[in-house]
């Protein structure tokens, strides 16, 4: 017998396609000058300042403060984040509706700069069939702290045993099993999928 009530998802890489290279590899015409920009200037560590709530204008311009020589591309960074969006992950869209029309709860968990997340929630389905999120923007929270999985947990009086976390980063899926939630690291939705039958979830196909 299914245990689990509540699927708890990460959204970027696992619900939607955010990456920077949509941007900078164009525009640098090298994916390896933009991989060096991206892991060296506007880094995951800076990127994680604006998803703890940070207004992106003050970490761009601290940023640009300490690379002056990468000032326009810095900027290029806020001014053309829409561009870092790409579609949504292969299949997912699919699986979250099958998750919900068997009657699952379905919520979002997300590191996500609230500046950000906002300007494209609608283009995309499968944020429409969530019945609760957490924003890390919003909350000034951000994982793996397990502060922000407990304000979920709060929100919406979820029972972490009866709960199942998705994420593609190990160390936000290790904080969930510390928590009694169990946790599935994404790789694909195909693999998710075989998680979930496995789980008794979702029947087969």
């Amino acid at each position: 017998m299914n245990m689990y009530k509540n699927i708890i998802f990460d959204f970027g890489a696992v619900l939607v396609d955010w990456n920077p290279h949509h941007v900078f590899d164009s525009y640098f015409g090298d994916r390896d000058k933009a991989e060096w920009f991206i892991t060296h200037i506007c880094d995951s560590k800076w990127n994680a300042q604006m998803d703890c709530g940070k207004p992106f204008a003050q970490g761009v311009a601290e940023l640009a403060a300490v690379h002056p020589e990468w000032k326009k591309e810095i900027e290029l960074y806020w001014r053309n984040w829409k561009g870092m969006m790409g579609g949504p992950i292969p299949g997912m869209l699919e699986l979250v509706r099958e998750l919900k029309d068997s009657g699952l709860k379905i919520y979002g968990l997300t590191n996500w700069s609230a500046e950000t997340f906002y300007t494209i929630v609608d283009e995309y389905p499968v944020f429409s069939l969530l019945d609760g999120k957490v924003v890390s923007g919003e909350e000034k929270l951000i994982k793996p702290d397990p502060a922000i999985y407990r304000l979920l947990l709060d929100r919406y009086s979820l029972d972490p045993s009866e709960s199942i976390f998705v994420d593609d980063n190990p160390a936000n899926v290790e904080t969930a099993s510390t928590l009694g939630i169990k946790g599935i690291r994404f790789i694909s939705a195909g693999q998710v999928r075989k998680e979930f039958e496995s789980l008794g979830i979702i029947d087969a196909q």
